[in-house]
């Protein structure tokens, strides 16, 4: 009895197992006869946006930390030789590895020295060392200096041409294998479209590039002569000077309005003495047709 029990257990036991096992490689099978081809190809869409999101999050994930900064602003200086002063400012900015993008020189006129205006593109990281030695030209009259934060823009402008390339390059295969005319003159288009505005953003880019590397100032050389007077006396005989040179100034100015308005002053008196003349001829006119009456 004991014998007859213990191989009904051992046959359930081992046709168990072979079930398991065939079950496993059945499923086993499934899954490796299920190639690529038979898979839904992933839709067409005219925006690119999945590229986009892919693009976004490998930039995000790679998004540098420091920010950029477009300076821009001037400088004035009084300088005893504005001249002299420009060729200065030209020899400091080259050599701190900058240009000059455009310069404006007017020779002494009038009892002056003339002046100069320079538009200076200095490296960003050299703009401090090259103002403290800007300073050295003359008088420092006036310095306005600002920044624009274009981090958010650059990224943009990273984005948008990462998502155009790949657009290109995907639009590019499918040229390969089109085999209507319909469709190659399609895709040359969108190539072209897409094409056109990469060079587009490509364009803008470096522009902002060279703007956040290169600092744009504007340098104002003038001579004393030009430069404005002192808002107002700092004693008691430059008050007394001040006064006096507005007194000059105002007896100036009347006698300039005198000598403008002097011919019509000359007209106007010879229509007053014609008039009055009229008017007393009028008068004896009249007296004498009276006395003349009955």
């Amino acid at each position: 009895m004991r014998h007859s029990i213990r191989i009904p257990v051992a046959l359930a036991a081992a046709l168990a197992a072979s079930t398991l096992f065939a079950g496993c490689t059945a499923s086993g099978a499934s899954d490796i006869g299920e190639t690529p081809q038979h898979a839904a190809a992933p839709p067409v869409m005219d925006g690119d946006t999945r590229f986009a999101d892919a693009a976004t999050g490998e930039l995000a994930s790679t998004a540098r930390t420091d920010e950029a900064l477009v300076v821009t602003g001037s400088i004035t200086i009084t300088a005893d030789d504005p001249i002299a002063a420009a060729e200065k400012a030209t020899t400091i900015t080259t050599a701190a590895g900058g240009r000059i993008d455009s310069r404006q020189q007017y020779a002494p006129r009038g009892g002056d020295a003339g002046s100069a205006t320079l538009t200076l593109r200095i490296p960003a990281d050299a703009l401090e060392k090259v103002r403290g030695e800007l300073t050295e030209l003359g008088r420092v009259d006036e310095t306005l200096l600002g920044s624009e934060n274009v981090t958010a823009l650059q990224r943009d402008l990273e984005t948008r041409i990462t998502t155009l390339r790949t657009s290109i390059g995907r639009y590019t295969g499918w040229l390969a294998t089109a085999v209507t005319t319909s469709d190659l003159i399609e895709l040359e288009q969108a190539i072209a479209q897409r094409q056109s505005e990469l060079e587009s953003l490509e364009a803008q880019q470096r522009e902002l590039a060279d703007q956040v590397a290169m600092s744009t100032i504007t340098l104002n050389l003038r001579s004393e002569a030009l430069a404005p007077p002192p808002e107002g006396p700092k004693d008691v005989w430059s008050a007394i000077a001040v006064g006096w040179n507005a007194f000059l100034g105002f007896w100036a100015s009347a006698l300039i309005g005198i000598g403008v308005g002097l011919p019509w002053l000359v007209l106007l008196a010879a229509a007053a003495v014609v008039v009055l003349w009229q008017v007393r001829r009028g008068r004896r006119t009249g007296d004498g047709a009276r006395n003349t009456g009955p």
